[in-house]
């Protein structure tokens, strides 16, 4: 099966190999300081959006103790995951991928600038990301606009 540009660039559009529950394999270890930022990040998002842990724990399909374990940094969520938190909180997932240490944070980097833009859902950032690179190959290396 090939995968799109979309899906070699944007993982989170793509599931992967998820255990009963929605929990990745290899994503269950326990983490330390980047987890524990991504916990409380999301802890602190949840009022805002006015989710309870077990409303977001079902929205996000995994279970209550697994999303206390990630709010607490004790787990590390696949990208999948982060990506239905997100959802379910009415956040950017990119911002949870910074967060997450996934994704760095560069300014002068379109692709993290999309994949962190709050006004955007998670297909358009796709269709961005893969509409971009074929723009760029049919201008060629001109600069400025052309009328």
């Amino acid at each position: 099966m090939v995968r799109s540009r979309c899906a070699q660039r944007c993982s989170p559009c793509c599931g992967s190999g998820r255990q009963r529950g929605g929990e990745s394999k290899d994503a269950t270890t326990a983490t330390a300081g980047v987890g524990r930022g991504l916990g409380e990040f999301i802890r602190e998002q949840r009022p805002g959006a006015g989710v309870p842990l077990r409303q977001l724990a079902s929205q996000a399909g995994v279970s209550n103790p697994y999303l206390s374990q990630i709010e607490r940094g004790l787990r590390r969520p696949s990208p999948d995951i982060l990506q239905r938190v997100a959802s379910a909180l009415r956040i950017s997932a990119g911002t949870l991928y910074v967060k997450a240490g996934m994704l760095e944070e560069r300014r002068d980097d379109l692709a993290s600038r999309i994949l962190t833009d709050a006004y955007l859902t998670e297909k358009q950032k796709c269709a961005l990301l893969e509409v971009y690179p074929s723009f760029r190959r049919e201008a060629g290396p001109t600069r400025g606009c052309r009328g």
